[in-house]
């Protein structure tokens, strides 16, 4: 039962996990109001209006129109992608034109492992997500944080982890570790409930499935048929030295995902300083949720259609 006057608005529809959380929305019987940067591209809006999705066209530094766009809103839902000047100073904008517009509830543009107990300067990205959680648990507004571990597709072979031509799986320091997996397509759906939900609390954790490494190679080793075996690529330690030697040879750049970055998250996975504790699939009815073992499944089959 969608709860009344549930208006949500989303801000950053027009990216990959933006656009299924709005599809989710729909999905779930809400009016999605899509916040758009003026001059975004038909190609990306037309999709969202044929959702019967409301469009909304602001610029992002005018706190008159992002209140106008947030009245009537029953929760926020920010799935906006970038640095700081994103996560932190627009997420920022967006969060203040959502107290201002009376928003009982704000999501922040999280989705990730628990960053909340993360080093700090262990992970760039992530520390954007620390500081702007600063500056919403000091607003006058609910928030709920979703947090999911590694997205899945990183399996199948986004990070150098499954290493398919080889027969390996590689991981570092302990092959014991659990790591969490979720697809985006569970995050977008267990999201969108999340924003319906008024009592939703500050945070939810959620996991499609919770693997080590070992249990990796028994797992492809079934699945394909061939005999996959463990990859020690090093300790922990010697981890950290390549991110900072990676970090130090890398000229600056914008880029959101450079080498050392993605080596940052692989630490915060493999090193369980990330690990999600309290998993909270079951607060909502009706999600399947896809395992390690259909990620790959469905990726292996794909090479012998």
């Amino acid at each position: 039962m969608v709860p009344e006057h549930s208006t949500i608005l989303i801000a950053g529809s027009t990216g990959d996990l933006g656009e299924r959380i709005a599809k989710a929305l729909v999905h779930e019987g809400a009016h999605v109001r899509a916040l758009i940067r003026r001059g975004t591209s038909l190609s990306k809006t037309v999709p969202l209006e044929q959702l019967g999705i409301e469009i909304v066209e602001v610029d992002y530094t005018n706190a008159a129109e992002m209140k106008a766009a947030c009245t009537g809103v029953s929760c926020v839902v920010s799935a906006l992608s970038g640095l700081e000047d994103v996560i932190i100073e627009t997420q920022t904008l967006l969060l203040n034109a959502a107290v201002e517009a009376g928003v009982p509830r704000f999501i922040p543009s999280d989705y990730s492992m628990d960053y909340t107990k993360l080093p700090v300067g262990s992970n760039r990205n992530l520390d954007l997500r620390r500081d702007f959680m600063k500056r919403l648990d000091q607003a006058p507004i609910a928030a709920t944080s979703i947090l999911n571990g590694a997205f899945a597709d990183m399996l199948t072979g986004m990070a150098p982890i499954v290493l398919f031509s080889h027969r390996r799986i590689l991981y570092w320091d302990d092959a014991d570790q659990p790591m969490d997996f979720t697809t985006k397509d569970n995050v977008a759906t267990y999201t969108a409930k999340a924003a319906l939900d008024n009592s939703a609390p500050r945070f939810l954790q959620i996991a499609g499935d919770q693997i080590n490494a070992r249990q990796l190679t028994i797992l492809m080793s079934r699945l394909s048929g061939q005999r996959f075996r463990l990859l020690k690529a090093g300790s922990r330690g010697l981890l950290e030295t390549l991110i900072k030697i990676a970090r130090s040879c890398s000229k600056p750049s914008t880029d959101l995902y450079p080498a050392w970055q993605g080596m940052q998250y692989v630490h915060g996975m493999f090193s369980g300083l990330g690990k999600l504790e309290q998993i909270d699939n079951d607060r909502y009815a009706g999600i399947q949720w896809t395992s390690a073992k259909d990620i790959l499944a469905d990726h292996i089959h794909s090479f012998h259609v």
